[in-house]
């Protein structure tokens, strides 16, 4: 599905070069479960976004599907995750003010989802995560993991084929960790979806199908 071939990112830093990624491969098939675990300032989030096509490389090269992030210019790379990327973050990211119904059904409405399809999708997806009873309701009626649920909702409303969550469980306790990472599986083997994640959470590993250790912006084994 993806893959990355020795990838370094850069940054100026007070006139200063900071290398973040040294030379990483890597690759993704469908349905997995893949964790990228690592400390605060491993480089796992700035991989994530060069994977999502967020950002891109300073060398090396990163093809999803055919496409090449390395080499598509900004236009290119937004079609491509409207259309076949979802995206979890680890505050959230819903709009406070709407319903987790709301939420899910503006995720459909970017994407360009036809109007007929946005009732029984967003229902579906809604019900998928367990929330089919609290659809109506709005996240600070909710609780953190129920939060995360929604979000999970909304990443998955357009179909992607490519699931990236920024440190998922972060904000959660143990129980509401691994409930988040249940839906994960099941939602990998129901709506057909790979899962990459950023993680330094240990108590999570086990659900994984392959974990990439990240140290200083390379691979340790």
């Amino acid at each position: 599905m993806l893959t990355v071939q020795r990838v370094e990112r850069s940054f100026q830093v007070g006139g200063e070069k900071l290398t973040v990624l040294k030379s990483i491969s890597m690759e993704l098939f469908p349905q997995q479960l893949v964790m990228l675990r690592g400390r605060s300032g491993s480089g796992k989030t700035t991989l994530l976004n060069l994977i999502g096509g967020l950002d891109q490389p300073n060398r090396g090269e990163i093809v999803f599907r055919g496409h090449k992030f390395h080499e598509a210019g900004d236009e290119e790379r937004t079609a491509v995750r409207r259309r076949e990327i979802g995206f979890i973050f680890q505050s959230f990211a819903l709009l406070p003010l709407l319903s987790a119904w709301e939420n899910v059904e503006l995720s459909l409405r970017m994407a360009g989802t036809p109007k007929d399809e946005w009732k029984p999708r967003v229902k579906h997806c809604l019900e998928l995560v367990g929330l089919g009873k609290r659809m109506h309701h709005r996240p600070f009626e909710l609780s953190g993991g129920e939060q995360q649920r929604v979000a999970i909702a909304k990443a998955i409303a357009h179909r992607p084929s490519l699931l990236l969550a920024d440190e998922p469980t972060a904000e959660l306790d143990s129980q509401m960790g691994a409930q988040v990472m249940a839906v994960f599986r099941d939602i990998i083997r129901s709506e057909n979806v790979t899962i990459c994640m950023t993680t330094h959470d240990p108590t999570i590993m086990e659900a994984a199908d392959h974990v990439y250790e990240m140290v200083d912006g390379t691979f340790v084994s």
